[in-house]
């Protein structure tokens, strides 16, 4: 069944990971690091985007609901109702954070 864009709803986990994602303005965020799945409930939790970092080091990562990430063709990468600021300055996490505590960022402690 096609989505609301025309894509398929069904999509393997190995084809969006790398997925460049981009601002609506164009401007490039970074890109689709992992999706972040709950076992219990069959369904997506987040997909984690990478961004910031040289060549693999410094990279943080922000959880960005699956439901925003709405893929563009003329792209070839996912585009979101984001800024590049407002991702910069959402709460940045290392890979690990985002499945400790089954996914709940708002219970991440701070580090000592």
């Amino acid at each position: 069944m096609p989505t609301s864009t025309g894509h398929t709803t069904a999509i393997r986990a190995s084809k969006v990971k790398g997925t460049s994602v981009y601002s609506t303005t164009g401007d490039k965020i970074g890109h689709v690091e992992d999706v972040i799945l709950d076992k219990q409930s069959n369904q997506i939790m987040f997909a984690a985007l990478g961004f910031g970092g040289l060549l693999g080091m410094g990279e943080k990562y922000a959880a960005v609901p699956w439901s925003v990430l709405d893929y563009s063709e003329d792209k070839g990468g996912y585009v979101v109702p984001m800024s590049e600021e407002q991702i910069k300055a959402a709460p940045a996490y290392e890979m690990k954070d985002l499945t400790q505590d089954d996914g709940r960022l708002g219970e991440i402690r701070e580090k000592s």
